[in-house]
């Protein structure tokens, strides 16, 4: 097998010339037509002086011009680095800056963050707008001067090339580097190909951020492996998802579980708008076991609940398709990757109990960009330490328990968010629901919960009493505090660390 997301796009070029390779605003592009205008945009590019090595950034939301300059750049031998278009001047000039990317191609709406950058970042030298009429360096220019050039001598990629630098969320300090090669994305989207039984007459919903690697891999690179449709939404809207997902015939959907919330409680929707749905896809966080089956009841599907990181190209597990689901737990390994769950000196520990996970396998980045320390801080004996707190029944399925660093110590006492969140979701007033631990005098911490609530009756009290009965005493939340939504990140993920922030102020 070659190990190159370029070969991948040639080949269902070649074995699907005339299949629709992409829908976006109505629309719709063969595969053939797909690889004309990447090859169009390498031409570009490379008449800008931008090639093998060299990274390019893109600042773009979900659109036809991103999937077209992913495919771009990889096929010069350049490396993709995504950026949030959301993000501030100051977090766009680290990843820049710490990137060394040459090129930016982004939306005309982020020139007021890149036109002072542009002073002061050595390494950049081209920065192309989409949707501008006269900003210099534009899409439509890039595209039309590159016609006579020949891009189907570019270099030979190696598997072992940098491919993507996605950057994590810096919770801890700044954010890190990730260098995935294109072993590590082909390697992961092929798997998905496998587990999910993906072809080509697939229709993929995407509708999660492309800056993100959940999106990229599951909605991006898994689909144009094997010449499935991928269906490009702009931003998340849960009447505007159902609307494709009946309209457009979709058959995967693919997202984070606040997703899910919304378009459960979405009035309008039945069941007969994902009648042509075959299966749905839930990661970035735990989806609650209450939120799983209410949605699976009203829309009559099957969510298929996986887990993966950034450094993991993303999937590490997933329930199987075909198989036993167990709701609560995201799986088992896929295909070439292992995993276990070790106490704190790396030993293996017995099934059921609870340890950090480590994984091992071809979807492994080749570690954080200029930070060796934090590269083998997060690597021993060859297994890639998660952060994440996990235990593994004897089939080994693996359920997530909590983040590491999100642990709570009551009177020397382990509680897991997620447990106590569980119980709040099953509230049937409760929309979200987050704990974090608060400083206690007497017990070191104790819980407090954030919620949004459909009923403005409901009371502190009201959620405290329903949690006694299924919650040991030092367990229930001591405070609770009423949201109108709670903070979340680009792709939906709810922030606890935002939540501790707000802490902290009051």
């Amino acid at each position: 097998m070659t190990y190159n997301l370029d070969e991948n796009l040639k080949r269902s070029a070649s074995n699907f010339p005339e299949s629709i390779a992409y829908i976006y605003r109505d629309k719709s592009v063969t595969y053939k037509e797909l690889s004309q205008q990447v090859n169009q945009f390498s031409a570009g590019l490379a008449a800008q002086g931008i090639g093998k090595g060299d990274g390019v950034a893109l600042i773009l939301e979900n659109s036809s011009e991103f999937l077209i300059a992913y495919y771009g750049i990889l096929r010069l031998g350049a490396f993709v680095v995504p950026i949030n278009p959301l993000f501030t001047q100051g977090e766009i000039n680290y990843i820049l800056d710490n990137s060394q990317a040459k090129a930016v191609i982004t939306h005309v709406s982020v020139e007021p963050k890149l036109s002072e950058l542009k002073k002061q970042l050595e390494y950049l030298k081209l920065v192309v707008y989409t949707e501008a009429e006269d900003q210099g360096s534009t899409w439509e220019h890039l595209m039309k001067t590159s016609t006579s050039i020949n891009v189907y001598g570019s270099p030979y990629i190696d598997e072992e090339d940098l491919a993507v630098i996605l950057y994590t969320s810096g919770t801890t300090g700044k954010p890190k580097g990730v260098m995935l090669t294109h072993r590590n994305l082909v390697s992961n989207a092929d798997s998905i190909l496998k587990l999910l039984e993906l072809d080509e007459k697939d229709r993929v919903v995407a509708v999660l951020p492309m800056f993100h690697v959940f999106c990229m891999t599951v909605c991006l690179n898994a689909p144009i492996a094997c010449g499935a449709t991928v269906l490009i939404q702009p931003k998340f809207s849960p009447h505007d998802v159902i609307s494709t997902i009946r309209e457009r015939k979709a058959t995967v959907f693919a997202g984070v579980p606040t997703m899910y919330s919304f378009i459960y409680q979405l009035p309008e929707a039945i069941a007969e708008d994902c009648q042509s749905i075959r299966m749905c896809i839930s990661g970035g966080a735990s989806i609650p076991v209450e939120l799983l089956h209410k949605f699976e009841n009203k829309f009559n599907v099957s969510i298929l609940e996986g887990y993966g990181l950034s450094e993991t190209a993303p999937l590490v597990a997933i329930n199987p398709l075909k198989g036993t689901r167990k709701p609560g737990s995201i799986g088992l390994n896929i295909p070439a990757v292992q995993s276990k769950v070790v106490d704190e000196f790396g030993k293996e520990l017995p099934k059921g109990e609870v340890g950090e996970l480590v994984v091992q396998g071809p979807n492994v980045m080749k570690g954080y960009l200029g930070m060796p320390e934090a590269t083998s801080a997060a690597f021993k004996d060859g297994w890639f330490y998660t952060g994440d707190l996990a235990s593994m029944d004897e089939e080994g399925y693996i359920y997530i328990v909590d983040r590491k660093k999100d642990m709570i110590i009551v009177g020397g006492y382990n509680v897991y968010p997620r447990e106590v969140e569980e119980v709040l979701y099953q509230h049937p007033a409760v929309v979200e629901a987050a704990v974090i631990g608060v400083p206690d005098g007497e017990y070191g911490e104790s819980v407090k919960a954030y919620v949004v609530v459909k009923d403005e009756q409901i009371t502190m009290n009201n959620i405290i009493q329903f949690c006694k009965d299924k919650l040991v005493k030092y367990k229930l939340p001591k405070q609770v505090e009423f949201f109108k939504e709670l903070p979340k990140n680009s792709t939906g993920k709810i922030l606890r660390r935002e939540l501790r922030v707000l802490t902290e102020v009051k």
